[in-house]
């Protein structure tokens, strides 16, 4: 049996996540810019506790789902931070729902994710250009 999902859950009101968030709630597969997949990620806020969920572009990547820290910002996204200090999440992508451990990519291994992170989104590699913090490849791996 399946641990449920945690609750209660607050989303984010950002305009494109609420939207995908919506679509994907009313049993839709949204597809971001580029026809990027989209996955919902909630996360434990690091201050408060409270979950949190947002929707980003989720690539499956054999049985791990790879998201990228940056929305195109000098600073982390506080769902990174979030996961960062609390790694198990909850994930909802293609119909599927299950707790997962995130992990940020080693060095060694961050660039053959983020090739496939920035030929599934161009935009990543204009988002890096454009600040100086080394923006994070994500793994999830379901538990």
């Amino acid at each position: 049996m399946t641990e449920a999902a945690p609750s209660p859950i607050v989303d984010t009101e950002r305009g494109w996540a609420k939207n995908h968030i919506d679509e994907y709630l009313a049993g839709k597969t949204p597809e971001f810019r580029h026809g990027a997949p989209v996955a919902l990620l909630t996360t434990r806020g690091r201050s408060t506790g409270t979950w949190h969920r947002t929707a980003l572009i989720g690539a499956d990547d054999g049985d791990r789902v790879l998201l990228v820290g940056s929305g195109g910002g000098d600073r982390d996204p506080d769902w990174y931070r979030n996961l960062v200090a609390s790694p198990r999440v909850w994930v909802q992508k293609d119909g599927t729902e299950f707790w997962a451990l995130a992990r940020t990519a080693e060095p060694e291994e961050k660039p053959e994710l983020w090739d496939k992170m920035v030929a599934l989104f161009p935009d990543y590699a204009d988002y890096q250009t454009n600040t100086e913090r080394q923006i994070p490849v994500v793994i999830l791996e379901r538990e």
